[in-house]
């Protein structure tokens, strides 16, 4: 009798530890920048994520099993980045990574990702070797490239303004210059001519030592990469110096952005970007997520904020399709994979890892984005570069 109440008991302290470990949560990990010239972006993404994340929870899950995040400030800065995934890899035992917002940050964190034999994604990061040149068989994204947003920016351009005179500004790093040299691309291929191109230090506090070569290229139109608080001083120094009169200003999606866009003020008016997304799309998914971003921070989201939203349902979808968190069979259920967001139906491409969705033009118009102008993202996303895998 003893040794079949001792059986008893072992078998039912295997099953409590069973269940335990079935209840075990899955743990996302966010390196994202919550400190320096950035940092309004990565509290964008870190909302984004936070909501997703509250939502999945609070309907039973991921296959049974909570979320739990751990959240990192990676000051957008790629050394700091890495230091920070890795404990997050190595420590934390996170399952999935997400957040970077630096170029240079993400291609880094992805190369930590294949040695730590986990996967990331980027809700954020624009440059285009991200899945092409340097594309990693760990690294997915999926917000638009720099490709895509020039896409439906140069598609406006051409059509609005044929043959602009354009100059470039962006800032001096992986990202800028990868997105200008995209944008440059297209819209010359378009009918477009160049007339300079500039790149400014991360964090510059006065641009007016650039504007005397700006106004003797005579541009007709200015795109600039530039980002965050940068931006406000970019767009609120040109204005004062009146450097915007009879010049149309455009740009990548992260420079005005919801969160800076007041900061900017009339100077931001008329401002065009290529992008994914406007709170004003009118689709089901997207007023039901604009209607609870309010109800949980009191303002529209924007772009960065909808894309971290979407990623952790991308995570959910192919974690629920794979039937496990193994990273190979993760990674596999991510190829082609099709999943619904605020800004629709976004399919991954199995061959280089870049979502595809609809591209727009967007302007500001009195403070607000208003889209003018719509993309197919299956003509926006362009050739598959990706050689790696």
């Amino acid at each position: 009798m003893k040794s079949l109440f001792r059986i008893a008991c072992l078998v039912a302290a295997a099953g409590a530890t069973s269940g335990v470990q079935a209840a075990d949560p899955i743990r996302i990990g966010v390196v994202t920048p919550l400190s320096g010239t950035y940092a309004p972006i990565g509290e964008q993404v870190k909302r984004g994520i936070e909501l997703a994340a509250k939502e999945i929870n609070d309907a039973g899950g991921i296959a049974g099993r909570k979320i739990e995040l751990s959240i990192e400030d990676e000051e957008a800065n790629p050394a700091v980045a890495t230091q920070k995934a890795e404990k997050l890899f190595q420590v934390g035992k996170v399952d999935f990574l997400t957040g970077t917002v630096n170029s240079g940050s993400t291609l880094a964190v992805g190369q930590l990702a294949e040695r730590n034999d986990r996967l990331i994604a980027t809700t954020v990061s624009f440059s285009d070797v991200i899945t092409g040149e340097k594309c990693s068989p760990n690294v997915f994204r999926v917000n638009a490239s720099a490709g895509m947003q020039s896409a439906a920016l140069a598609e406006w351009l051409a059509r609005e303004k044929p043959k602009a005179r354009v100059f470039y500004l962006g800032p001096d790093y992986e990202m800028g210059r990868s997105t200008v040299a995209a944008f440059r691309s297209v819209a010359e291929q378009k009918g477009a001519s160049s007339t300079g191109e500039l790149f400014a230090p991360l964090g510059s506090k006065d641009y007016s030592p650039f504007f005397g070569q700006i106004r003797s290229a005579r541009p007709t139109v200015l795109y600039t990469s530039v980002a965050g608080n940068d931006t406000v001083r970019l767009l609120t120094q040109m204005n004062d110096y009146g450097l915007t009169n009879n010049l149309s200003i455009i740009g990548a999606a992260g420079a005005v952005t919801s969160q800076n866009i007041g900061a900017i003020g009339k100077a931001a008016n008329g401002f065009i970007t290529g992008a994914a997304y406007s709170p004003d799309l009118d689709l089901p998914q997207n007023r039901k997520f604009v209607t609870a971003f309010r109800a949980a921070f009191k303002d529209a989201p924007d772009l960065y904020a909808t894309d971290s939203y979407g990623v952790v349902y991308f995570y959910k979808a192919a974690v629920e399709k794979a039937g496990s968190t193994d990273t190979a069979k993760v990674r596999a259920a991510m190829r082609g994979l099709e999943w619904d967001t605020p800004q629709g139906l976004k399919h991954m491409r199995a061959g280089d890892h870049q979502a595809i969705q609809d591209m727009y033009a967007v302007q500001v118009v009195d403070g607000k984005f208003r889209i003018i102008a719509k993309i197919d993202g299956k003509v926006a996303v362009g050739p598959d570069n990706c050689s790696r895998f």
